[in-house]
């Protein structure tokens, strides 16, 4: 599914908007056909200007992950999840222990909000 915000905005404006709406938004070059996260005007693949908008699905699977351990706080997770479409993000998973989260686990994204701003989460999915 495309979704071209318009010609106007600029790729992080139009990735927030996204958000805002509650979708993950990424970017596939029409030239190389590659998929490509973080927003960009070009395409980080071949340097074209041919980078265009589509909604991801949300599934995908822990790339890598970390428990980040600080005092006085309760520990928290960061990982990479490779996406279905062909992209990886950084994020974290939310409802699991930051120990418990397994490289390979499926896990699908969630729009939420945090600090008055829609931010990218995922849970495990249970479903590979």
């Amino acid at each position: 599914m495309s979704h071209d915000p318009g010609p106007a905005a600029d790729p992080l404006s139009a990735y927030r908007a996204g958000l805002a709406e509650g979708r993950l938004l990424y970017q596939r070059c029409t030239a190389c056909g590659k998929a490509q996260f973080y927003p960009r005007v070009l395409c980080a693949h071949c340097g074209e200007y041919a980078p265009e908008w589509q909604e991801s699905a949300g599934a995908g699977v822990v790339y890598a992950t970390s428990a980040i351990h600080e005092r006085g706080a309760e520990p928290r997770n960061v990982v990479l999840v490779d996406l279905d479409e062909g992209f990886r993000m950084m994020s974290r998973v939310v409802g699991v222990p930051a120990d418990s989260v397994a490289i390979g686990a499926p896990v699908r994204a969630r729009v939420v909000e945090e600090a008055d701003r829609p931010v990218v989460v995922f849970e495990e999915s249970g479903a590979a």
